[in-house]
């Protein structure tokens, strides 16, 4: 090891894990139970008065998922992070702790349509309203805040169009007005971008993309940035007043920097019950330990594709970021100079039918709602993921009727591109 530290890929691979002591395994074992056996009364009245860390029950932590939160919260520079079932649920527990009844928050508009809906319409069953802004425009965030906004989200790449955003210009809206950053860093993973380090404060994804990066299991992970005040403003009262389940303890003054994790996990997860499952935690575990190899694979596949896709006919136009010619490609080299991920849109001269026409014709590629697996995937939003949005929301969030996305794999790039080539001469 440097002086400075391990490496990423080191710690892609070592972050969080042991041999196992009993058996000496090197490879984490799968934790299959649903309870652990305490000491004595002493310890078990320890742990569940958040005395003493360890493990009680797989719903609020276990062992196979504590070395996952360990080795991602290592790879975002985080203090702490919590593991659960979902992207989604991981959204979900992040606003629980820190939204109250008639609470908003400010979100750019260029998110994953999955979160545009839970946002705009599950989140209002809890009386949390969004607002939304615009990613290339740092001040219409902070035009939208009040009172009784809350928060700050944004992704660090946005979904599905691939563009990079100005953390840190947004960060400084939220840090002029006492709010958090929290953002979505699920399609750039800590390999391209780290947005602990451009002023968030909290970091999430959905492990089901490429962090887990095979496309075999569901997860989502919140990684405390442990850098915002919590008691400050008197804003956040599940952090900074006395919690009487546990006999008034406040959990910022008790937990300090990683005071956000340890709120997730016992007042939402606790409650909520979105636990990751052992067995998608060591899947996705050991799908970390290639990150930084498949990142870069997909990253010079992406390239090599966008490229190719400028000088097709039947192809209007391409928004990568890695494209010198691309508008957001100043921020790429910025914030990801690794590269611009492998995820981006494109669109047919033909428009909606094109679209639909060309994901039916293409043979190597998954017609499927995911992105990040190692297979290269593709889907027509506006007919699937954005279809319950309306059409302003549609193009709002880059997937007009035209717009095909792609997730670029990391198979062989001749083989990638002949595919592409064989579906767009079927249009």
């Amino acid at each position: 090891m440097t002086k400075t530290g391990p490496g990423f890929s080191t710690l892609a691979i070592h972050a969080g894990a042991q041999p196992d002591p009993t058996t000496g395994a090197r490879a984490t074992p799968i934790y299959q139970t649903t309870s652990f056996v305490f000491n004595d009364a002493d310890h078990a009245a320890a742990l569940f008065g958040l005395q003493q860390f360890g493990n009680i029950y797989s719903r609020i932590m276990n062992p196979t998922q504590a070395v996952l939160e360990e080795r991602i919260a290592a790879l975002e520079g985080g203090t702490a992070a919590l593991a659960t079932a979902s992207g989604h649920a991981a959204q979900l527990l992040v606003f629980h702790s820190i939204m109250g009844a008639g609470d908003n928050f400010v979100a750019a508009r260029q998110l994953y349509g999955g979160s545009v809906n839970q946002f705009g319409q599950a989140f209002k069953s809890f009386d949390w309203q969004v607002r939304w802004a615009d990613c290339d425009d740092p001040d219409s965030f902070e035009t939208q805040i009040d009172e009784k906004t809350k928060a700050i989200f944004i992704e660090s790449l946005a979904n599905p169009g691939g563009i990079f955003v100005d953390i840190a210009a947004i960060a400084e809206v939220a840090r002029q007005h006492g709010l958090p950053l929290i953002v979505d860093n699920t399609m750039a993973t800590p390999y391209l971008v780290r947005p602990l380090e451009h002023g968030a404060d909290i970091v999430v994804h959905s492990l089901t993309k490429f962090i887990g990066g095979h496309g075999n299991s569901m997860g989502g992970i919140i990684v405390d940035g442990g850098t915002f005040d919590w008691s400050k403003s008197g804003k956040y009262p599940l952090l900074s007043e006395s919690r009487p389940e546990y006999g008034g303890i406040v959990l910022h003054q008790a937990f300090g920097n990683f005071a956000f994790a340890i709120a997730a996990r016992v007042l939402g997860l606790r409650d909520f019950g979105p636990a990751i499952s052992p067995f998608n935690a060591f899947l996705i575990q050991t799908g970390v330990e290639t990150l930084p190899l498949r990142m870069q694979c997909h990253c010079d596949n992406a390239l090599a594709v966008a490229t190719w896709l400028q000088g097709q006919e039947k192809v209007s136009w391409v928004r990568y970021a890695g494209l010198e010619d691309d508008p957001n490609h100043a921020l790429q080299k910025r914030y990801s100079p690794k590269g611009a991920g492998a995820v981006f849109t494109f669109g047919l001269s033909g428009g909606y039918e094109a679209g639909k026409r060309l994901v039916e014709s293409l043979e190597m590629f998954s017609h499927l709602a995911n992105i990040g697996d190692t297979r290269s995937l593709v889907i027509h939003p506006a007919s699937t993921t954005h279809r319950q949005l309306t059409s302003e929301q549609q193009v709002a969030a880059g997937a007009g009727p035209d717009v095909v996305r792609l997730s670029i794999g990391i198979e062989d790039i001749d083989d990638i591109i002949a595919d592409l080539e064989q579906a767009l001469a079927r249009i």
